[in-house]
This record gives C-alpha cells, sequence and structure tokens, in this order.
C-alpha cells in the first residue's frame, strides 16, 4: 500500500504514481510525447504541441 495516497494502485495524482509510456519522441525538440499527450503527425513526424505553436504565424499584407 502506497504511503502517500493509501491506495494500492496509486492514481496518477499520486507523487508515487508510475510515469506513462512514452509514445514517441517530438521530432522538432526531442521531447518525449507520453500516452495521452496531444500531438501533431505531419507526414509521419510526430511534433509536440509547444513545437507547433511556436512556429504558428498571422499571415498580414503589408500596406506600401
Amino acid at each position: 500500500m502506497c504511503e502517500i495516497c493509501r491506495q494500492f494502485i496509486c492514481p496518477s495524482a499520486c507523487p508515487n504514481a508510475p510515469a506513462p509510456p512514452v509514445f514517441s519522441k517530438c521530432y522538432g525538440c526531442g521531447v518525449d510525447i507520453l500516452d495521452g499527450d496531444d500531438y501533431y503527425d505531419i507526414d509521419g513526424d510526430y511534433y509536440c504541441e509547444d513545437c507547433i505553436y511556436e512556429r504558428r504565424k498571422t499571415a498580414e499584407v503589408e500596406n506600401v
């Protein structure tokens, strides 16, 4: 039994809970994409949300 959460199988909120399994690594930054994480599949390469967000641009036409 866990000394912190007092359960035999620790829930995910317990600090003693095992880490979720790794699904893949982000092609952009190399961080682990864990089971349950959102990610982007671009031509078979997996990207984390942070990498996609950092590369996001807004189209603006310059007035001359």
